[in-house]
């Protein structure tokens, strides 16, 4: 049965509401970045599965692009739910299930096994982290808000980190099995600490906890929340885009695998310190639009220098500051795409989002591969990229400024 936010334990009240709402925001990073490690896991691991149950890199890469695909296809229903049932019961669920799933990849003996638990951990990932907006909306005051999601998406940058870091070593000191035993005891540990402790804040608004879903045509026809959809297609197509074909993009730059996978992994690193510091300061100022568009113009100047420069020193920094500047956008739209739908409908505008996001991804991804074609590098699917990040750069110059929007309807 899956675990329903009026039937839920929730925990007594032992310490202030302000000191509270930080184990919730920890205990919703913790789910969050389990959902992007357990699917990591395979990204370093894809020879490792094609000699292990003999497939095709395709076939063996299915365990990866699964994640996209599915948070294509149940965005917005996760978003509904969200805001029907609240996120207590949204991210609970997703935990279940990712827990759940996660203990069905123990069984090493057929790929087909192995793949329907990736599929339904996938299934738990939409629910799972669609409910930042309304989890912050529900404990953190405005002139917070930018802060506390950005150290939510820092959850999932943590998550990737250790899902593409932790897995090899793993493997070698646990063995295969080991570490799949290990990742599922991990994620019910999660699951039970979330189910256990989250609860929502009880001086908050009804309505930043559980409302009545709007349609998805009455957001969709809003276009500020339109614009903010096609940001979040551009923004997330780059960062996928980037991320899946970095070898091959660094490889004429004489850069081999293995300093390519530290290049991503700076430019993660880079990110999370960004999640941090960008937000708060924007909280400070009391402004979004401006870190937007600031986030996004010095990420065009400093990607250059990532996908063309030949010395390693130059990369690395250039992949951090990259990081630091282009992933804490995510956290701004999150948090404005929250503001212009308001308490009710964050998380369905949150669904929305995300589904735009990972459609861009996917799109970007095949886009990049057939501008490649034969071409013996991907200079012209650079290219692309560098279009992406500008036309990205043109559409944040006309994003609602959302902190006066916030404060206009608390005045109200």
């Amino acid at each position: 049965m899956s675990p329903d936010a009026s039937t839920l334990p929730a925990p007594a009240l032992t310490v202030p509401v302000s000191a509270y709402r930080w184990v919730v925001l920890g205990l919703f990073m913790l789910v969050a970045g389990l959902s992007q490690a357990l699917w990591l896991n395979f990204a370093p691991l894809l020879t490792l599965v094609q000699a292990k149950y003999g497939v095709s890199e395709s076939l063996a890469s299915g365990l990866l692009l699964v994640f996209p695909l599915v948070y294509v296809l149940l965005s917005v229903p996760a978003g509904l739910l969200t805001d029907r049932k609240g996120y207590r019961f949204s991210v609970g669920f997703g935990a279940v299930l990712m827990a759940g799933f996660s203990i069905l990849r123990i069984n090493e003996t057929n790929f087909w096994v192995l793949l329907l638990a990736q599929a339904g951990i996938a299934v738990g990932q939409p629910f799972a982290v669609n409910g930042i907006s309304k989890l912050v909306a529900d404990w953190f005051p405005k002139e917070h808000s930018a802060m506390a999601t950005g150290l939510g998406t820092m959850g999932l940058f943590l998550g990737m980190a250790v899902g593409m870091a932790a897995t090899p070593p793993m493997v070698e000191a646990l063995g295969y099995r080991g570490t799949m035993v290990a990742f599922a005891a991990v994620s019910l540990a999660v699951c039970a600490a979330f189910l256990l402790l989250a609860r929502t804040n009880p001086e908050a608004k009804p309505e930043a906890v559980v409302s009545r879903a709007p349609s998805m045509v009455s957001l969709l026809q809003d276009r500020k929340l339109l614009l903010l959809f096609v940001v979040a297609a551009l923004g997330l197509g780059f960062f996928n885009g980037l991320t899946t074909w970095l070898e091959p993009i660094l490889a004429p730059n004489g850069l081999d695998a293995v300093k390519a996978g530290a290049v991503g992994g700076v430019l993660i690193v880079g990110g999370i310190f960004g999640a941090i510091a960008v937000p708060a300061l924007s909280d400070l100022v009391r402004q979004r639009k401006p870190f937007l568009i600031g986030s996004v113009a010095l990420s065009l100047l400093v990607l250059p220098a990532v996908c063309e420069a030949r010395d390693e020193a130059v990369v690395m920094g250039a992949a951090f500051a990259l990081g630091f500047f282009f992933l804490p956008a995510f956290a701004l739209l999150l948090d404005m795409c929250g503001a212009v739908a308001g308490e009710a409908a964050a998380g369905s505008a949150t669904g929305l989002l995300m589904l735009f996001g990972n459609g861009g991804g996917v799109l970007v991804i095949i886009a990049m591969g057939l501008v490649k074609g034969d071409a013996p590098t991907f200079e012209r699917a650079v290219y692309l990229l560098y279009g992406v990040v500008a036309l990205g750069l043109v559409l944040a110059l006309g994003a609602p400024e959302t902190m006066s929007r916030r404060e206009e309807r608390a005045a109200s």
